[in-house]
């Protein structure tokens, strides 16, 4: 038993581990324009700022591409058929292509929508150019979750963190140069972006092509296929977007509450955010095992790395929420420096670092029921969850109660509860243990 359980914590680490690295990369692309365009001028941050916050709620509405790929691949090479993950990984490819090249037809909304934000008209013209050119690079970035899918699903995370490590020093090499060597300024910075996610897309595609060469898998665009692909995205689209919402209608509380609340959660949701990328390395690590434990109809072991799996999620949440909470009334010196905030976010803080556990146990449930190719379920109940979540949240505004309190209890423990409550339902059934190539 003993043994089995240390295989399964190396099966998992050396997924996650990478996976990690890779999860941390993506994101240091948006830092390293923040940081660089905040020495131009307020103004152009705050464009920056804006054109990132459209761009990263697109990306973030299309990581299906990414996590409806790696299960079909992991599934297909679980089941000895190695021709055809690669066919899946090319179908996903193809339809990050096609929604790609769909967005590109936005470039002449980019000053409309950044408009929406009632910026002053100095900002509002920055984030106009941001988002205009970024959109040029969205085909890549899109190419670059579909690919990151498909070497998911073959089991491999280390090439996609290489490929994401030398994007990262090209973007910040290309933003140096191009907003100060050649004073581009915010374009600049778009520009260097854009050439750089279009560089890791061109590696991503080579790898394609080598593989489905190597394996003489027909690289043409199969449409019946890419409809099927674009199905499983679909549903895995309702989840994402349930979870924005989510999201969304958390922020708009706050805001209605008042800037103190306001501030303090953007900062909360700032670590959240970060402290996910741990979690999510463990989802995705889920995606790739699960999927290739049912293709290969090894159901044993499937429930056996769901089980190993919960106990790293549940472990990692309790080491993690432990450190939070150790630092939860001095962390806030480091955003800000607001009395009123100050004093209030230790609140949002601890209720966030006694959810940790919680959260850990919903990441790896819900990379499971995906690499498992359940995504029906993980829609409609994404939507109950929401209805349940809704409500409660409503209850921050009540008179006399602390809206920040009430707001962070009800999301760590309304809205994630809610998703640990119907993700644990469904991993204790047998519904989600479908075995064999077909999901």
């Amino acid at each position: 038993m003993r043994k089995r359980a240390d295989a399964l914590d190396r099966e998992i680490l050396a997924l996650a581990v990478p996976a990690l690295g890779a999860l941390i990369a993506e994101p240091a692309f948006l830092l390293v324009d923040t940081a660089l365009v905040g020495h131009l001028g307020a103004e152009q941050l705050a464009g920056a700022g804006i054109g990132v916050a459209v761009l990263s709620t697109v990306v973030g509405l299309l990581i299906f591409l990414a996590y409806g790929t790696t299960p079909a691949v992991a599934r297909l090479l679980g089941a000895g058929d190695r021709p055809g993950a690669i066919r899946a990984g090319v179908d996903g490819i193809w339809l990050a292509v096609v929604v790609g090249a769909a967005l590109l037809l936005t470039v002449p909304l980019a000053q409309p929508v950044v408009a929406l934000f009632g910026a002053a008209p100095a900002v509002t013209e920055h984030a106009a150019v941001y988002l205009g050119i970024s959109i040029l690079g969205l085909p890549a970035m899109l190419i670059v979750l579909a690919a990151t899918g498909l070497l998911r699903g073959l089991q491999d995370t280390r090439t996609p963190l290489v490929v994401a490590t030398f994007g990262f020093a090209a973007n910040a090499l290309l933003n140096v140069v191009l907003i100060y060597g050649m004073g581009l300024g915010v374009a600049g910075s778009a520009l260097g972006t854009v050439i750089a996610q279009w560089g890791m897309a061109a590696f991503f595609l080579w790898f394609a092509v080598r593989e489905a060469r190597r394996s003489e898998v027909p690289l043409g665009i199969h449409w019946t296929d890419l409809g099927r692909t674009a199905s499983t995205g679909g549903w895995l689209f309702v989840r994402t977007l349930s979870l924005r919402v989510a999201l969304l209608a958390t922020t708009a509380i706050a805001t209605q509450a008042g800037t103190t609340t306001l501030a303090s959660t953007q900062i909360a949701f700032t670590l959240f955010s970060t402290l996910a990328f741990a979690l999510d390395a463990l989802a995705i690590a889920a995606q790739a095992i699960v999927g290739k434990a049912l293709g290969a109809a090894d159901a044993a072991h499937a429930r056996a790395a769901t089980r190993r799996l919960q106990r790293w999620g549940v472990g990692f949440g309790c080491v993690v929420g432990a450190l939070l909470m150790s630092v939860a009334w001095v962390l806030g010196g480091v955003f800000t420096s607001d009395p009123g905030v100050l004093a209030a976010l230790p609140v949002a803080l601890v209720l966030l670092a006694l959810a940790q556990p919680v959260a850990g146990y919903v990441f790896v449930l819900d990379g499971v029921l995906i690499g498992a190719g359940d995504v029906r379920y993980l829609a409609w109940t994404g939507l109950i969850n929401l209805a349940v979540y809704l409500p409660l949240l409503m209850l921050a505004l009540v008179p006399g109660w602390d809206p920040l309190a009430v707001i962070w209890a009800t999301f760590c423990f309304g809205y994630l509860g809610a998703r640990a409550v119907t993700l644990g339902l469904r991993a204790r059934s047998d519904a989600w243990v479908r075995t064999g190539a077909a999901r």
